[in-house]
């Protein structure tokens, strides 16, 4: 198996089917075609997973799907997401029992909390798990900011040793190396700054487009990390247009429709969200369309 924080993790979509159950035949799909392009470890149940609007029940049912088909693969990593620490608690031994290889975590959700209290959010899962934890760090979307000196002690935390980089500041990265080393390992969150965060010194990527596009994602990776640095700015520069489908309130959506028009998912999405129509629909689906027939012939 790869070993933990490095290279490419996309955060899953999930599928679900027309009455909003679990599609779980194209969950599996659209991991083994990304697992036969190259990832690195999978995210389950984050943001682009559609967490909030998941049942414990479901979430466990993707977690045991993920680890009964593709365990020996590739790091299958649990996204947690709770408002409360007794929840949070809960979210990570559920995920330890279930087989999981590590957590990736965000602050607590909705309050804002302090960096006291952050610390000890973090803190009282670590107690409760020996599995590795990657933070989330994104203070644009959920306004928490994991700043240095609470990575300074955080990591006085065995578990800690990584950090999803969503702050959309690239030198963050070069901040974090400064300051810590190898002891934590950065990965980034932001699809439209990838390459730039590679270069800094990142360790992966955990990508949104990848869902839809494993093929170009893990070349773009896997070429910076070569020093091919003209190859994969080529694809970058081609995929431009799709990553900053990523950085929209409706990714959800945007991605699902790039998966379907490469046939790798469905475009259910569970409500409030709803599919796209109209000239939004016709935006998205034209950008889809003209990177696909001026897609780059992958050699790496």
């Amino acid at each position: 198996m790869n070993s933990l924080w490095s290279g490419v993790y996309p955060a899953l979509t999930t599928k679900f089917n027309n009455d909003n159950s679990l599609d779980i035949e194209s969950f599996i799909k659209n991991l083994n075609f990304q697992i036969e392009s190259g990832i690195n470890g999978c995210v389950i149940a984050g943001s682009l997973g559609e967490a909030s609007t998941l049942e414990q029940s479901e979430k466990n049912t993707l977690l045991k799907e993920a680890v009964n088909n593709f365990s020996n693969k590739l790091p299958i990593i649990m996204n947690i997401a709770e408002q409360s620490t007794s929840e949070a608690v809960k979210a990570a031994e559920n995920a330890e029992s279930l087989g999981a290889n590590g957590i990736m975590m965000l602050p607590p959700m909705r309050y804002f909390a302090d960096s006291r209290e952050t610390i000890e959010f973090y803190k009282s899962v670590c107690q409760s798990t020996n599995l590795p934890i990657m933070t989330y760090n994104n203070p644009h979307d959920y306004k928490i900011e994991i700043t240095l000196n609470m990575f300074e002690e955080l990591l006085k935390f065995k578990n800690i040793e990584a950090v999803k980089e969503s702050t959309r500041d690239v030198t963050n990265v070069t901040r974090l190396r400064n300051a810590f080393g190898n002891d934590l390992k950065i990965l980034c969150g932001v699809d439209t700054l990838a390459f730039e965060e590679l270069l800094l010194g990142a360790d992966g990527w955990v990508a949104g487009l990848v869902d839809a596009f494993p093929e170009e994602t893990v070349a773009i990776y896997r070429l910076v990390k070569q020093n091919k640095i003209e190859e994969a700015r080529q694809i970058y520069r081609w995929f431009m247009p799709l990553l900053e489908l990523d950085i929209h309130p409706k990714l959800v959506q945007n991605i699902k429709l790039a998966e379907v028009a490469n046939g790798i998912g469905t475009e259910y999405v569970r409500p409030p969200r709803l599919p796209l129509i109209g000239d939004e629909r016709f935006r998205v689906m034209k950008i889809i369309d003209d990177c696909i027939k001026t897609r780059p012939k992958i050699k790496v």
